[in-house]
């Protein structure tokens, strides 16, 4: 489908109605850059707490490449996804091992960064390097397909290419970062996902055809997912004189190298907590149910167990720690 040109109408709507956020305001860079790997997977009223602390403590590129991982952790700590920050200290370093602590501003360049892919490098290069390159996130997938009806599946490379080109063609040369932007507000705030758009606020509503079949909702098409794998698993909140004991995640796997509380595989019973903590070389002083609760990741969901458990000894093979020592590691 040939749409005619969105972006005068778009602009103007951006113009008044664009969000206020701390990376817009001071859009330098290395902001943009943070801002977006922040934003993947995380709604943005979530990440912005987390970005102001990250900016105020690690100002610049360079800064970033230097600090201590475990901070790192701690800084991104509630976040979820930390392959995302591993990825951006590693290209923190790139930056000041091959451009002198600086952002490249070519956007071939930009996606050799380790965790900057082609949308990341799309949003870092228009907004903050004024390219002329698209920055096409889901926002902009359900803009898109709903503008124009596209029943086809929003998943398949085959799509996202199509839509992606259909884009830059629609980019203005001289706002290119703008266009990206009004494109995201708009999917963010009124083509919205999950739910009927507000149509009625949409300055592109007159142009959309799925508005004119009366068939928003159904956009976009994706496959039905797949169900998400389910494990049991027993926690273990371990006290031995003021100190909790800590566990450190292997160096593969999900949150791989982040600290946990002691746990083991399966639902526990009571009694069979106390048989794993009494294996481990701990006298058992008192245990105590605490709530259980689920945990979601993208592919597997855990139904923890959990137990407070008092014991005398504190085995090596833990970390113990008292409240200050806890609150310095980074534990999802």
């Amino acid at each position: 489908m040939t749409l005619p040109d969105i972006a005068p109408p778009l602009l103007r709507w951006y113009e008044q109605n664009k969000r206020t956020l701390p990376f817009r305001t001071v859009s330098t860079p290395y902001r943009v850059w943070v801002s977006e790997i922040m934003l993947q997977q995380t709604r943005v009223s979530a990440a912005l707490p987390y970005f102001e602390r990250f900016m105020a403590e690690l100002p610049t590129v360079a800064d970033l490449a230097a600090c201590d991982p475990e901070r790192l952790h701690k800084l991104w700590e509630g976040l979820g996804y930390y392959s995302r920050v591993r990825n951006l200290q590693k290209a923190a370093r790139a930056c000041v091992e091959q451009y002198d602590g600086q952002l490249p501003g070519y956007f071939e360049e930009l996606k050799r960064l380790p965790g900057v892919g082609e949308y990341t490098a799309g949003a870092i290069g228009s907004i903050a390097f004024g390219l002329p390159v698209t920055a096409v996130d889901g926002n902009v997938f359900r803009v898109m397909t709903r503008l124009t009806a596209d029943s086809s599946d929003v998943t398949s490379p085959e799509t996202k290419k199509r839509i992606t080109a259909l884009v830059q063609d629609l980019q203005p040369e001289d706002r290119p970062g703008d266009f990206n932007q009004a494109m995201m507000d708009l999917g963010a705030t009124v083509c919205l996902p999950n739910g009927v758009p507000k149509c009625g606020s949409c300055p592109l509503s007159a142009l959309c055809e799925s508005r004119r079949l009366g068939s928003m909702t159904e956009f976009p098409v994706r496959p039905p997912k797949k169900p998400r794998k389910k494990e049991d698993k027993t926690v273990l909140i371990l006290f031995s004189e003021n100190k909790t004991a800590l566990h450190k995640r292997g160096n593969t796997g999900v949150l791989k190298n982040l600290w946990e509380f002691p746990n083991a595989e399966g639902a526990l019973t009571e009694k069979e907590a106390e048989i794993w903590c009494a294996e481990k070389g701990m006298k058992l002083l008192r245990t105590e149910r605490l709530p259980s609760y689920q945990h979601v990741f993208t592919h597997v969901e855990w139904k923890l167990s959990c137990y407070g458990v008092w014991v005398s000894g504190q085995p090596e093979e833990f970390l113990w720690l008292d409240l200050e020592g806890l609150e310095q590691r980074a534990v999802p």
